[in-house]
């Protein structure tokens, strides 16, 4: 069980929704310090103030920045090392979903390129063969990269990346050398604002009318529910695995039937 006490956390996106209620369940168990990249300025400053006032100053700050601006998320880093010293754990949590011809390009790049090279710098900081202390990456993902779908294919084809993505940099391979954990997450449908009519589009007009009316079909979880679960899989997860947060139900370890069916699928590769 891996003692989230003292321990600095890097999240991003983290000013509403899942993430800021990660970063309250993270103060919970006693770590040292939050640092919570976002654009949304407004919120996460709110935040800020508000979880230092409950919990003790500078336990959470808040950095103003767009993950897919490479200076700004490798600045990130870097304050955050100039003033904690080390990151422990790193919590890629940004995300959109909207399909839209205007927006997909970002979909990818927030969803994607920046996860990619958020995970890619965190090894950096943190792998043992490299002078580092080793730490946690965790990725999320969505049960869009355990079904097929039309309603919005883009998001499920970055979700899926994500997930492939994760399981793989988590092997063995890369673990027992950099001694990062990295871990990836599939939220069922949450009750957050990236659901809203608001912030939900396609780049098909049919389907984006039926995108609520679809939608409205899965029973959605508890912000509460998904949160718990990020932190519970970071402390029990191995590297490499893959949980499941559905339907306010516990976080649990889906490693055994992710790795089954793509085996199942590696056998048209190597038959």
């Amino acid at each position: 069980m891996f003692d989230l006490k003292n321990k600095v956390v890097f999240i991003t996106g983290g000013s509403i929704g899942i993430g800021a209620k990660v970063i309250e369940f993270l103060l919970d168990e006693n770590v040292k310090h939050v640092a919570n990249l976002d654009i949304a300025e407004d919120k996460g400053i709110a935040l800020q103030n508000q979880l230092n006032k409950k919990y003790g100053a500078n336990k959470v700050k808040f950095i103003k920045g767009d993950v897919t601006n490479q200076d700004d998320l490798y600045g990130a880093y870097q304050a955050i090392i100039e003033e904690q010293g080390y990151i422990d754990v790193v919590i890629n949590n940004a995300g959109i979903m909207n399909d839209s011809k205007d927006t997909y390009k970002k979909e990818i790049e927030i969803n994607v390129t920046a996860l990619v090279s958020s995970t890619l710098k965190a090894m950096d900081v943190m792998r043992k063969d490299e002078g580092g202390k080793g730490g946690v990456v965790m990725n999320m993902s969505s049960i869009a990269a355990l079904h097929q779908d039309p309603l919005i294919p883009i998001y499920f084809g970055t979700k899926s990346a994500v997930l492939q993505f994760s399981n793989c940099i988590g092997l063995p391979e890369y673990y027992d050398r950099t001694g990062v954990r990295v871990l990836v997450i599939c939220f069922g449908a949450t009750d957050t604002s990236l659901l809203s009519k608001e912030k939900l589009g396609n780049f098909d007009k049919e389907i984006e009318k039926k995108m609520l009316e679809n939608i409205s079909m899965h029973r959605l979880q508890k912000v509460e529910s998904a949160a718990r679960g990020v932190v519970d899989a970071i402390k029990q997860g191995e590297s490499g695995s893959t949980w499941l947060s559905i339907a306010d139900r516990p976080v649990r370890d889906v490693t055994s039937t992710i790795k089954k069916a793509y085996g199942i699928l590696s056998e048209l590769v190597f038959e």
